[in-house]
Order: structure tokens, then C-alpha cells, then sequence
């Protein structure tokens, strides 16, 4: 029954693979929708036919239902929900995030989780609060990972148990955390207590606890993200490494009349058309589904379906190498999500070798886009080229038939040789009108080429636009228009 996780495309951090658990296989990245046994507003079997291929639900809330306790006991979890996916089991950590404490020991709860058939189970972790002072983080921690320790010894190597990953906002600690999970032979590891931070808009400190956890964690894990459900932030929390989400977003939200889309959530009330090609909206006028007696059963299922479609989205802009530029996109819809973007760039360095190499294309977004490792890694690319005696950097300005050597300048890449005219990155850019951002960071590429070619005569032909700019920067060339 042991949790595998297999890769088969990469981009940036992202990945796009087959998770395993049992009999049981979903793709990722993947999205488990939360499911109450007592508050079911889609059935597990409607969302099936959705496109949903795995759910997550509470042990917890089911070891103390009369209703449903004994017969998930008898019956099994698949039974009784009528879902024959992958489940996921919650062990009642989210309760004891809301209340404090819960009435259920680790054992307790890992052994009802296996009873009732569950394809993954959660052990009894601590979710630390992000604002947690460090000295209680540390001892919380060290609670969870010793429960970790006893569900290994009393449940065995093979058993699907997930290996949580705790440390509030200390980097250290989340990746020290990662790394001892690792240890310990977890497979699939869910990164823990981070709803507040995205409650509270804070996407640049939930970039750095997921970059930190990701460097612990061994390169196979399967990396789950807590509570992660609402679509405009897939793309980022993707592009940093996670696989997995989990959300009742979708219910929630129906729930308190919140229609969402891909670049945020809107009042049902307050709208006048519904922007979306799903069943629901292309069935619906805005004014039939206000006063729909279903509305709340029809506003989920919206929900549920804009968010499996951003998943089929990222999963699509991974395979096709295109993250970035659907990253971008979606984080442009709200400034925190931009300042998660930016701290993203800002981290490439660190996890730069889990991307890949050649991508179908690099398109130009602003300034953020100077800062992709694919233009960071053409400068030192670009640098190792042998010029000749006398070359012309073509800057949009007249190519004189004198010049032997032509190189055309290409911001925010820099020289682009014919022989790399054809070739990812730059031969594969597009990019709008220059702007001053590009054309520094072109000219921060011409430098380390000519560095390397001191013995180079270079002259520069541009435009009047541009011909200040680079008659500063090169002071001892010959700039003309």
C-alpha cells in the first residue's frame, strides 16, 4: 500500500506526475476536494464526472459521527461516500488548529483511518500558527515528528502514511523539518498550517516556507500544500514545487453566495453576467441563478469546475513549458500575488536546477521577465563566445556593408549570434517595443561578452532613442545612428 510518485515533465519547480497510493493513481498536480459526510453539497460521484480523481475527508469528524462511524467501519470509506478514487484522510489536526486539542491519540487516529479503508492517512500533527513564537514552533515540531517516528514503528515502512512538514515561517526549521520527514522514507509530504498566511494575503512569505521545505525534502517527494484551494494561486504554489492542494473553497464560498474565478472571487449578488464557459453559467442567467433554490448546489459546482480547470491548466502549461508565462499572468490579478511572483524570481537561484533546460517559448511580460533564469543564464551563456577582431552590435540602428561581423542585440538576452538565432532562449522570445527595463538588461549581457573579448573593436549602430543610454554604458565604443 506504500505512496510512489513518478515525474514525467518538469518546469521550473512544477511537476507533472503520477501519484500512486495502493491501487489508487491520480495526476498531478492535483486537487482533493474537501468532503463533509454531513455536508455533502456535490457528491463525491457528481464531482467524478467532473474530473476529480481523488477527495479528501475527515477521520476525525467520522470516529465521532453516530451516523456514520460504524458504517465506515463496515462498509468503507469508498462505500460510504460512493467515490471509488483516491481518499485522503485528515486526522483532526484542523480541528485541533480551530479548538486546541482534539479527544483522539496519534494511534488512535491512524488505526480508524486504516479501519475505514482510507488510501492516505495524516498523523496526529501539530499545525503550528505562522506567528508562533520559535521556541513553542520548535517544541511543536519535535511532538510531530516523534508521532511520525511512532507511526513508522507501529504501522510499518509500507503503510500510507503522509509526513507532514511543520515550522511556521522559520525557514530553517521547515527545511530541517523536510529534510528529517526524508529521513524517515515519507514519500508524500503535505506542507502544514499555511491557510493563514494565505488568508492573509501573504504570498511572499508562503513562497519562502515552500522553497524552504523543498530544499529539505528528498528530490521524489510528493509535495501536498494544506488548504491550498483557490485557483488564481495554483500557477505560483506549482511553479515553487507543489503537487498537491486541497481546498472546500469550492463549498465554502457557494455557501456565503462568493463566485470564483481564475483572478479572484466575486458577491454573486453584485454581478451582472457570469464570465464562465461551465455548464452551470451557460445554463444560468445571473438573475436565474440568484434565485435558484439550488443556488448554493450550482454556485459550487462552478466553483468546483473553475478550479479542476486552472488544475488541467497548470498541468497543461508544465507539460508545454509555459509556467512562467502562465504564472505571470495570474499573478498580476492581485499585488500580493505579484510580490509572491517576485520573491519567486527573487529565490531562482535556489531552485533553478529543477527546471528545465529548453521551453517552447520566452515570452517578454515587463520587468519581472529580466529576472527568469532564462535570460540570468544566457548572460553567462553568451559570455563564453570568441569574437573577432571587430565586430558590429546591431541595436536598431544601419548595418554598413563594411562590417564583417554583425551581431544583432536582443534585449533583454543581450548579443544574439546567428548561430544561436534559432535556438531557446532568445531564438524563441518575443518581445513588444523596447523599454528601459529590457534594453539595461541587454546591455548587463553585452558587458560580460566583451569582458571576455577585450581585444575587440565594437562598434554600435542604434537608434536616436537609444543612443544615449548605450553611448553612457560604453563610453570607449563608437555609437552611431
Amino acid at each position: 500500500m506504500a505512496v510512489t510518485f513518478e515525474v514525467i515533465h518538469k518546469d521550473i519547480a512544477g511537476r507533472v506526475g503520477k501519484l500512486k497510493a495502493g491501487e489508487k493513481q491520480i495526476k498531478t498536480p492535483a486537487l482533493l476536494p474537501v468532503v463533509n459526510p454531513h455536508l455533502q453539497i456535490i457528491p463525491p460521484a457528481d464531482m467524478k464526472k467532473m474530473g476529480v480523481e481523488g477527495i479528501i475527508t475527515n477521520a476525525y469528524i467520522f470516529s465521532k459521527s453516530e451516523e456514520f462511524r460504524n458504517q465506515a467501519l463496515e462498509r468503507g470509506l469508498h462505500d460510504v461516500l460512493n467515490f471509488d478514487g483516491l481518499i485522503m484522510t485528515d486526522s483532526g489536526s484542523f480541528q485541533m488548529s480551530v479548538y486546541g486539542s482534539v479527544d483522539i491519540t496519534n494511534e488512535e487516529t491512524l488505526s480508524f483511518q486504516r479501519d475505514i479503508g482510507s488510501d492516505i492517512w495524516v498523523p496526529l500533527d501539530i499545525p503550528t500558527h505562522p506567528d508562533t513564537p520559535r521556541e513553542e514552533v520548535i517544541e511543536q515540531m519535535e511532538i510531530t515528528m516523534a508521532r511520525m517516528k511512532e507511526a513508522k514503528e507501529i504501522f510499518g515502512d509500507d503503510a500510507p502514511i503522509s509526513g507532514p512538514v511543520q515550522g511556521a515561517v522559520f525557514e530553517d526549521l521547515r527545511e530541517s523539518a523536510g529534510r528529517r520527514v526524508s529521513e524517515m522514507g515519507f514519500t508524500y509530504c503535505p506542507v502544514g498550517a499555511v491557510v493563514p498566511l494565505m488568508e492573509s494575503y501573504r504570498y511572499r512569505e508562503l513562497v519562502d516556507v515552500i522553497i524552504a521545505a523543498k530544499k529539505g525534502l528528498s528530490a521524489g517527494a510528493c509535495v501536498h500544500l494544506f488548504g491550498a484551494g483557490h485557483p488564481s494561486m495554483f500557477a505560483l504554489a506549482a511553479a515553487c514545487g507543489c503537487d498537491v492542494f486541497d481546498s472546500a473553497a469550492y463549498a465554502l464560498y457557494a455557501k456565503d453566495g462568493r463566485y470564483i474565478t481564475t483572478s479572484g472571487t466575486l458577491k454573486l449578488d453584485e454581478m451582472s453576467e457570469l464570465p464562465c464557459a461551465c455548464p452551470i453559467c451557460r445554463s444560468h442567467t445571473v438573475e436565474e441563478l440568484k434565485k435558484s433554490p439550488e443556488k448554493q448546489k450550482l454556485l459550487a459546482m462552478h466553483n468546483l469546475s473553475v478550479t479542476m480547470a486552472e488544475i488541467s491548466r497548470v498541468r497543461a502549461a508544465i507539460q508545454d513549458g509555459t509556467l512562467f508565462e502562465l504564472v505571470d499572468e495570474r499573478c498580476r490579478a492581485h499585488p500580493k500575488l505579484l510580490d509572491g511572483y517576485r520573491r519567486l524570481l527573487e529565490r531562482m537561484g535556489e531552485i533553478e536546477l529543477h527546471d528545465r533546460a529548453s521551453k517552447r517559448r520566452f515570452f517578454y511580460r515587463g520587468s519581472e521577465s529580466c529576472k527568469r533564469p532564462e535570460v540570468t543564464n544566457y548572460h553567462k551563456m553568451v559570455s563564453r563566445i570568441t569574437l573577432s577582431p571587430e565586430v558590429l552590435i546591431s541595436a536598431g540602428g544601419p548595418v554598413p556593408s563594411r562590417f564583417k561581423e554583425v551581431i544583432e542585440f536582443k534585449p533583454p538576452f543581450g548579443a544574439l549570434p546567428y548561430e544561436l538565432a534559432e535556438t531557446f532562449p532568445a531564438g524563441q522570445a518575443e518581445i513588444p517595443s523596447w523599454d528601459e527595463d529590457m534594453v539595461n538588461c541587454g546591455i548587463r549581457g553585452l558587458k560580460l561578452l566583451f569582458e571576455t573579448n577585450p581585444d575587440t573593436k565594437v562598434t554600435i549602430s542604434t537608434t536616436e532613442k537609444w543612443k544615449d543610454i548605450f553611448t553612457r554604458e560604453f563610453p570607449g565604443f563608437e555609437v552611431f545612428t
